[in-house]
């Protein structure tokens, strides 16, 4: 009888791993839908409304959420902005980009690769781009926040173009600088956004002026 007790116990702790496995999964895909949803629901907010104009009030309504849940998910505005930031990479792909842009072995590749990433950034979800610049005039911890996202685009833009050091006709910290003046939001508000321009028309203009400038190579070809 003790055996049998000692069995039956346990085929019932069996059951019982077996059945809370698949709750624990459901709450943690049905978190990460809700933290989702506050995101994408902000995101629509900052761009339309501005991100000082934007109370998480708002953002739970647009979500279809309690305020709580807001506060409970992010804590505060400055948390949601930086998920939109992270989200904004992921969809992308930026990271693993800029990695295969600096492992082609062609530095001409390489350069053009640069345009491309920044293209592709860019391409992806603009209205982040606005969000960002719209807000650098909040509170001092937003401001932080923002600079640190650009010191990590600077960095990587950086990396990008000191990749082809060798073969740059100017000093590297000015290629470093061009490329980051013609990263500004503005220039490709003012050709795609404005001008109508493609993706790809962008793309190409970027990385054949970088290659003008910047190489040695179309420098010797043009003489």
């Amino acid at each position: 009888m003790q055996y049998y007790c000692i069995q039956h116990s346990t085929s019932l702790e069996r059951m019982s791993e077996t059945v809370k496995r698949p709750v624990s999964k459901y709450r943690k895909e049905q978190a990460a839908a809700t933290r989702a949803r506050i995101a994408e629901a902000a995101q629509r907010l900052f761009a339309r409304d501005g991100y000082g104009s934007t109370s998480t009030t708002a953002i739970a309504t647009e979500a279809g959420v309690g305020d709580r849940t807001v506060f409970a998910v992010f804590g505060n505005k400055r948390d949601i902005l930086n998920d939109i930031c992270e989200r904004w990479l992921e969809r992308a792909g930026a990271r693993e980009l800029a990695q295969s842009t600096l492992a082609e072995p062609d530095s001409r590749q390489r350069l053009r690769g640069a345009a491309h990433w920044l293209t592709v950034l860019y391409s992806t979800d603009f209205d982040v781009v606005r969000i960002l610049d719209a807000a650098r005039d909040e509170d001092a911890d937003t401001r932080s926040l923002i600079r640190g996202k650009l010191r990590g685009r600077n960095g990587t833009m950086d990396r990008l173009i000191e990749s082809v050091s060798d073969d740059l006709i100017v000093p590297l910290r000015q290629a470093q600088s061009i490329f980051r003046a013609y990263a500004a939001g503005g220039v490709y508000e003012a050709l795609v956004v404005d001008g109508q321009w493609s993706a790809a028309q962008f793309d190409e203009w970027l990385a054949a002026t970088l290659e003008w400038q910047l190489m040695a190579g179309v420098a010797q070809e043009t003489r």
